[in-house]
């Protein structure tokens, strides 16, 4: 297969260096001889840092907690949602333990290169609550493994990528991983090799029925091959014999070109399969706020409401006596809002139709 030992080099030389990771002390107790700290879980993240210092790590902690977010809802934009930037800024509450890893590779020139990886792991009904509370979708586990019937033209005709060519496709793979599921890939036998046809011109249903022997029932077909100005590749993605999405990438770069496959597939994966938590639907909520007795009393009220990122918005509706109805608009429900005050909260109550929450 000497096309694809070509593909496969060319692909290699824009890959990063491999790092040899050396044991470091855990901040949750001293590691043993050999044992390498990494990232494992659905709630656990690695991230590159500059040092150990606190604000260092607290930022890191954040970034971490939105690599998690990502994974668990498959949205890749989800730092962008409403409330989500406020409350990673808090991240450091959500954090069960952590450790350092450092890295050793070389430089272009051959020089030895160190690199700080800091790997965090959050409690997992915490993260859990927050999701519900900012009304992120959930994609729930386990996840499904579509089959890549991948085929390459790099010039010399379009090759079937199997099982023994994983190396060839690892970006796509591991971009896949990085959104949260796995891709798999076909034997790669004669009756599969000569279905490339197929896959070039992109007959789902002859792709479907050759991929009956491969449980779930998901196919990404794709076909990458070089244009002016690189390379491009054409996707379909199709559950149970049906297409859901369609979509093509384009990248001087065959891995991104490539990675483009496993971007799609999870945003259609996302579309379909994915849950708003139980925290309720967003909207605008009437609630009543009582011993608000003075002006003190109000700005406590405010400072409350305006820090929750489920709150978007306030608007006053009437003041009487020592109570005060305000119009919330909020990213989920009652109950996440109830959900968030936690227990140091001013507000306690919140029973009633509309709740009522008192001013301690």
């Amino acid at each position: 297969m000497r096309w694809m030992r070509a593909f496969v080099f060319a692909v290699a030389t824009l890959v990063a260096a491999s790092w040899t990771a050396f044991p470091a002390q855990a901040q949750s107790g001293l590691r043993t001889e050999g044992d390498v700290a990494a990232a494992r879980g659905a709630y656990e993240a690695e991230v590159p840092v500059n040092g150990q210092g606190e604000p260092e790590r607290n930022g890191a902690f954040a970034r971490a907690l939105g690599v998690v977010l990502a994974r668990m809802s498959g949205d890749r934009g989800v730092t962008g949602r409403p409330g989500v930037g406020q409350e990673l800024r808090n991240a450091r509450n959500l954090v069960d333990s952590y450790d350092y890893r450092q890295d050793q590779g070389s430089s272009p020139s051959g020089a030895p290169t160190f690199r700080t990886t800091l790997i965090v792991r959050f409690d997992s009904d915490a993260v859990d609550g927050l999701a519900a509370v900012l009304g992120l979708p959930v994609w729930p586990q386990p996840r499904p493994k579509p089959v890549v019937w991948l085929a390459i033209n790099d010039g010399s005709g379009p090759r079937l990528v199997g099982l023994s060519q994983a190396n060839a496709v690892r970006p796509l793979l591991n971009r896949a991983q990085d959104r949260g599921y796995s891709l798999g890939l076909p034997a790669g036998n004669a009756a599969e090799q000569a279905l490339v046809g197929a896959i070039w011109r992109q007959d789902a249903a002859a792709v479907a029925r050759a991929s009956a022997r491969y449980s779930p029932p998901m196919q990404l077909i794709g076909k990458l091959y070089r244009n002016k100005g690189g390379w491009t590749a054409d996707w379909v993605f199709v559950d149970g014999g049906k297409v859901l999405s369609t979509w093509s990438t384009s990248d001087a770069d065959a891995r991104r070109a490539m990675a483009g496959g496993a971007d799609g597939t999870a945003d259609a994966l996302v579309k379909r399969y994915a849950k708003r938590g139980a925290a309720g639907p967003a909207g605008t909520y009437r609630v009543v706020f009582a011993g608000i007795n003075s002006t003190d009393d109000y700005v406590r009220l405010m400072s409350q409401l305006q820090k929750m990122a489920v709150v978007r918005r306030i608007t006053p509706v009437r003041a009487s006596g020592d109570t005060l109805e305000l119009d919330l608009e909020l990213i989920s429900g009652l109950s996440g809002f109830r959900r968030m005050l936690g227990e140091d909260s001013p507000l306690i109550g919140g029973e009633g139709e509309p709740p009522l929450f008192r001013l301690k």
